[in-house]
């Protein structure tokens, strides 16, 4: 099932657990149960801490459990997690198998203490490269804390059930059953979300830090790399940022990084991170800046104000806010977000399998996204106001070659349009 060097690397892996773990499956006819019952046997071999049965004790198949022998610990999964998310497989298998998290302690006692019942649910695609990051966060609260569960689900497997729940993006996530969130979220913006008073201690935790040297807005590349080099002065630097790595996180494939041939935006945003804390910095994540007051009169602090309330101060003050996708700016694009209008082809993709789908754009990344939903949905419109796309040419020659695909040229988009739902 796994090639040569994946089921390598997971076996090297295995060999950290601590405490023994059981695969229990729920599986039915289907050519997808028989590959999940292949993988599973297959991880069972690796590690004498493992042990595979089916259960058919979930409605979802096929699924599996992943339990800490003895205890009721366990994630689920409903579906093959491989793709993009045979990272959450193998960091699930360590983590019930008592491999520490390397969170933060702090974070993971807040984790702890949290007093609630939660059941999470979180729909995702193994072509998502945003998805691992809520699926291993909500993993390990429940794995950290037993009033909470969470079941990840591959929605491109269990389509009916995506079409019912109404879910057009990847990740969405579920709480008790509503809607919670979609999107990227790290494990403080989930947990900021369901503890209350998170947002007021940190807020109250974020106003009793020093003055900075240097403070940086902004946690991608060059927020990363202002951080770096003031920090190798010797300097008090302090790095604060919505997200760190910023719109890099959201990149899918990076090819223009001078001495890396090809890279994957989460995992230069990682190294981009590792980097930063190999020096003395304070980096304050889940923080976006509202306003900029500057001091008045020599040495006078400059203070920037946060939106959540909080506020830090500075001699020196650095901005790398850095870019956002751009919007089409029309009537109706905004209240149709998530349900119909997405920015990602490569996660949300597979939800719109065999429907028709339009790609505004002509640019390298709206022919690339025409290009990659030709093979996946019915039929493919692209949209575009110039009168000549401006993608590089051998992307045209692609997408002018495929028989599902219909180009319009100076053509203005001006509304969104719907149902309501």
């Amino acid at each position: 099932m796994l090639d040569t060097s994946l089921a390598g690397q997971l076996k090297s892996l295995l060999e950290r657990l601590t405490a023994p773990i059981e695969l229990v499956s729920s599986l039915d006819d289907s050519p997808k149960s028989t590959e999940l019952a292949e993988l599973l046997t297959e991880i069972a071999a690796m590690s004498d801490q493992i042990t595979y049965s089916r259960a058919d004790d979930d409605a979802r198949r096929p699924s599996f459990a992943i339990r800490r022998a003895g205890t009721d610990i366990e994630v689920r999964f409903a579906g093959i997690p491989l793709g993009h998310e045979f990272s959450s497989l193998a960091l699930a298998l360590l983590q019930v198998g008592g491999y520490p998290s390397k969170e933060s302690p702090e974070l993971l006692e807040q984790v702890r203490g949290l007093d609630v019942e939660l059941h999470f649910e979180t729909y995702f695609s193994l072509s998502c490269q945003n998805c691992p990051d809520v699926v291993q966060a909500l993993n390990l609260m429940a794995i950290l804390n037993p009033r909470i569960s969470h079941v990840a689900i591959d929605g491109a497997l269990f389509k009916d059930e995506v079409d019912q729940r109404k879910v057009l993006a990847v990740p969405t996530v579920f709480l008790g059953g509503e809607v919670f969130d979609s999107g990227r979220m790290t494990l403080e913006q989930i947990i900021g979300k369901v503890d209350v008073g998170a947002a007021q201690r940190t807020a109250e935790a974020i106003a009793e830090k020093a003055p900075f040297d240097v403070l940086v807005v902004g946690g991608g590349p060059a927020g990363a790399a202002a951080a770096i080099y003031a920090a190798r002065k010797g300097i008090r630097t302090g790095v604060v940022a919505e997200r760190f790595g910023g719109q890099v996180l959201d990149t899918m494939s990076i090819e223009n990084y001078i001495s890396v041939p090809h890279t994957e935006g989460p995992k230069y945003a990682a190294a981009l991170e590792a980097h930063v804390n190999e020096y003395d910095v304070d980096v304050i994540k889940t923080q976006r800046g509202a306003k900029l007051l500057p001091g008045i009169g020599e040495g006078e602090l400059i203070e920037i104000s946060l939106e959540s309330g909080a506020s830090l101060t500075a001699r020196t003050v650095i901005l790398a806010t850095g870019a956002r996708w751009r919007a089409m700016d029309v009537p109706g694009e905004a209240e149709y977000r998530n349900k119909g209008v997405t920015y990602c082809p490569h996660c949300d993709g597979p939800l719109f399998k065999g429907k028709r789908v339009a790609v505004v754009g002509g640019g390298n990344s709206g022919v690339e996204a025409a290009i990659d939903l030709a093979g996946v949905v019915s039929h493919v419109t692209l949209i575009e106001f110039d009168s000549v796309l401006r993608a590089d040419e051998v992307l045209q020659r692609k997408l002018r070659s495929l028989p599902n695909v219909d180009i319009l040229m100076s053509t203005l988009t001006t509304e969104v349009l719907g149902d309501g739902d």
